[in-house]
């Protein structure tokens, strides 16, 4: 079977792997929060695409990354460029009924900017839904190689350099380097420290713990 064609088995296609769960962790979403069709929602580091392909839409989406976004969006999306550890003001103060954030917090740089994430959802709605992959599933899930989480820096960029099933292929070493220190999974015990008022639910692949989502309802 092609490379090509495993990382689209794996994760890319609807009926891949990481499709499914996509499919299973939005009918969990909806679950949990029956009214999100009338919610206002604040989606830290995603995308549009996210919300405009979702089986439901929020009455109002306002996406914040600090990449540049697509502006052609529907007119229930807002998009804005921000750090979602620091946000400009005019974002901070707004509220929202949900805070929504899909595989970003293993990527905002270290404990302590996992903790300006972390307070970023609490202030700004009373309801949060954070998920982010769990560092003890045997495959590191953005270059789908197993084990590569637990190698030595050094080792991790090499292979980041020449794993052919990564999503981008690094073009040089210090490039390399960069993706693999901007990358860092975290356990329970860290998602508990973040969000210790929170429900740390387990998402979970062939029985084995695959993602964590941290999650407050008020009901």
């Amino acid at each position: 079977m092609p490379l090509q064609s495993i990382r689209e088995r794996a994760v890319v296609g609807a009926d891949s792997w990481g499709g499914h769960s996509r499919a299973r962790r939005w009918d969990w979403l909806v679950r949990t929060f029956p009214d999100l069709d009338q919610m206002s929602v604040i989606d830290l580091g995603g995308e549009p695409g996210t919300w405009t392909a979702s089986p439901v839409h929020p009455k109002h989406v306002h996406v914040v990354n600090i990449e540049a976004l697509p502006s052609d969006v529907p007119d229930w999306i807002e998009v804005d460029l921000g750090d979602a550890c620091a946000l400009p003001e005019q974002i901070a103060t707004r509220r929202y009924d949900l805070v929504f954030s899909n595989s970003v917090l293993e990527h905002v740089g270290g404990h302590e900017r996992r903790l300006r994430f972390a307070e970023t959802v609490h202030q700004l709605a009373s309801q949060h839904w954070v998920q982010t992959p769990y560092r003890y599933f045997p495959v590191e899930p953005h270059w789908i190689a197993p084990g590569m989480q637990y190698l030595p820096v050094r080792v991790r960029a090499s292979l980041a350099q020449w794993w052919p099933l990564a999503h981008v292929r690094s073009a040089d070493l210090r490039e390399a380097l960069g993706g693999v220190l901007w990358t860092e999974l975290v356990d329970k015990t860290q998602m508990r420290y973040y969000f210790p008022d929170s429900q740390i639910r387990t998402e979970r692949l062939m029985g084995l713990a695959k993602s964590l989502i941290a999650i407050k309802t008020v009901r």
